[in-house]
């Protein structure tokens, strides 16, 4: 029978799809290249004949085939139809499989049970023909990106060749795009925080007090002494997000104001606050 892909995944003949994927998935982790920096070598080797094994037993029709015929019916070694019914062409030549091809999101979802956040990582697909079992080498690679402090919606982190792979073509690029999850509380402009507090007509003309607590956790209190009109702004130096350029440095919490101005007044009100307003 040649290779026992059986055997290489530790698992009995008659393993069901699911018990087929935890013992793989098992297995790929434990020999992964990167996780084997002393005897990368060998991990290789491993890891190319787990996913080779892995890569024929998944698959229904390769996995008959495999059953019956071995690694030389993949390789189109088989009997000629009239030896065991195994569908020949009809010249007498070698027998030529095609199978659905497996995306690298698949593979994905197989090893770590949840598809990668990118798609369109190039063709698993193989053939079998004249030529023999024929497969791109497939290496996995894990990325980590290290998010700083201050990083603006639409920066790029770019891994050099790191993307869609073509036979005789350089590997494109793998570009991640930061985006930003609306808050709750706070507003980015640039490297600046904006919130905007309700107070009434009385305390825009009297005084107010900010209560905040920061994106760090930290409790803020703001006296705002100035007559505050509906443009008005109170600026807090260095209360924004970091510069990623000067991570020393941070932009300004600008604090704006929602005045609530009372739907009604009665005479004596509006006399009263016009002779204050008008006083000297």
């Amino acid at each position: 029978m040649g290779v026992d892909y059986y055997k290489i995944l530790q698992v009995d003949r008659s393993v069901k799809d699911d018990d087929l994927k935890k013992a793989y998935r098992k297995l790929a982790m434990k020999w992964h290249p990167d996780k084997n920096p002393n005897n990368k070598k060998e991990a290789e080797a491993k890891f190319k004949q787990i996913s080779e094994a892995y890569d024929v037993l998944s698959d229904p029709q390769k996995r008959a085939v495999y059953d019956q015929y071995g690694e030389e019916g993949l390789n189109g070694q088989v009997p000629p139809p009239d030896a065991g019914g195994f569908p020949g062409s009809s010249d007498g030549g070698p027998t030529t499989f095609r199978f659905n091809p497996r995306s690298a999101d698949d593979i994905f979802s197989e090893i770590f049970g949840y598809s990668s956040p990118f798609g369109g990582m190039g063709d698993m697909g193989g053939r079998v023909g004249a030529s023999g079992f024929r497969r791109p080498t497939t290496v996995e690679e894990i990325l980590t990106i290290e998010i700083k402090p201050g990083w603006k919606k639409g920066t790029k982190i770019t891994f050099p060749e790191k993307g869609n792979e073509q036979r005789g073509v350089i590997p494109a690029d793998l570009v991640f795009v930061i985006d930003e999850k609306p808050h709750s509380v706070f507003k980015r402009d640039g490297n600046d925080l904006v919130v905007t507090q309700k107070i009434s007509l009385v305390e825009a003309l009297t005084g107010y007090t900010a209560q905040l607590t920061t994106l760090d956790g930290r409790n803020l209190t703001i006296p705002i002494n100035s007559v505050v009109s509906p443009t008005y702004e109170e600026v807090v130096k260095g209360e924004g997000m970091p510069i990623p350029k000067e991570p020393s440095k941070k932009g300004n919490l600008r604090i704006k104001f929602n005045i609530k101005f009372p739907s009604r007044l009665t005479s004596e009100q509006k006399s009263g606050i016009k002779r204050l307003l008008t006083s000297p």
